[in-house]
């Protein structure tokens, strides 16, 4: 926000806060006491500061792709650790190297999105993925690709720290609250595609999944990349014969190989029916 977006007459606080580093230097002025709260940075780490710094990992990332003008997405979970195929050889797995084909359908299928999303001047249909490497790299890049934007909701961990190279850099973010995370992945989402991955990405399917199933969000085309993959981690069919979830919940999904058939079931998405217009480029 700029001076003049404000809509009140009053001091800016970045006025402030410019001010008070030229203050005479006292012992008075030295205590933490006197800092200011909103410039005082062990103050807003405190435990007690909890409820004030998950509102603001809220707004930021809110506010910025509003003023942006994102309003829709299409959201890639993958696995981190899958390499593009041409560095397969390094994959610490026969497994991984063998996923290394998603990292392409990947790449492509966001490709395909985003020449999409470019037709609304990246207003609809925007890729967003969680910033790193493997799988979501390969999803900024497709945007790339596209000469398109794309989003990384990025987070600090001991490892992948740093954002792909791929990610809009206006539109990079970087989290403290996993929660808050995927609460923004899924604000947006007018589709979402599952690729191979590890607990990250289980959890990130099986929470979307649960929103949709208990009707607490509503349901929109949902990809899972690779049968031989997702057939092998999870029984689908024992879950439902077992009566742990509905004979009907197998249809809040769709299994696909390729960035081709994923894009078609899209756009034949049943649950959408005559809202299916709603989808970008269509």
């Amino acid at each position: 926000m700029t001076d003049d977006s404000r809509a009140h007459p009053f001091r800016h606080s970045h006025q402030d806060r410019d001010t008070i580093r030229h203050i005479p230097d006292t012992p008075q002025t030295r205590s933490p006491s006197y800092r200011l709260a909103y410039d005082d940075e062990e103050f807003l780490c405190r435990d007690e500061l909890r409820p004030v710094r998950l509102q603001l990992e809220l707004l930021k990332p809110e506010m910025l792709m509003t003023e942006y003008g994102v309003e829709s997405t299409i959201v890639l979970f993958g696995g981190a650790r899958i390499p593009e195929p041409a560095k397969k050889d390094t994959a610490r797995t026969e497994t991984l190297a063998e996923l290394s084909r998603y990292y392409d359908e990947a790449r492509e299928f966001s490709r395909l999105m985003t020449l999409r999303s470019k037709k609304n001047s990246h207003r609809e249909g925007v890729i967003v993925t969680g910033g790193g490497p493997g799988v979501m790299e390969a999803g900024n890049r497709g945007a790339a690709d596209a000469g398109g934007v794309s989003i990384g909701l990025n987070i600090v961990l001991p490892h992948e720290q740093a954002p792909n190279a791929y990610v809009t850099p206006e539109l990079c973010f970087n989290f403290h609250y996993f929660a808050i995370r995927k609460m923004h992945f899924l604000m947006r989402a007018k589709a979402i595609a599952i690729f191979p991955g590890g607990f990250g990405t289980m959890d990130e399917m099986f929470e979307t999944l649960t929103l949709i199933q208990t009707g607490r969000m509503e349901r929109i085309p949902f990809l899972l990349f690779g049968a031989e993959f997702w057939n092998k981690i999870i029984n689908w069919e024992a879950l439902a014969d077992a009566g742990t979830i509905a004979h009907e919940d197998l249809d809040l999904f769709c299994i696909v190989e390729t960035a081709q058939e994923a894009v078609a079931c899209i756009d034949n998405w049943p649950a959408w029916g005559e809202r299916r217009e709603d989808l970008p480029g269509r």
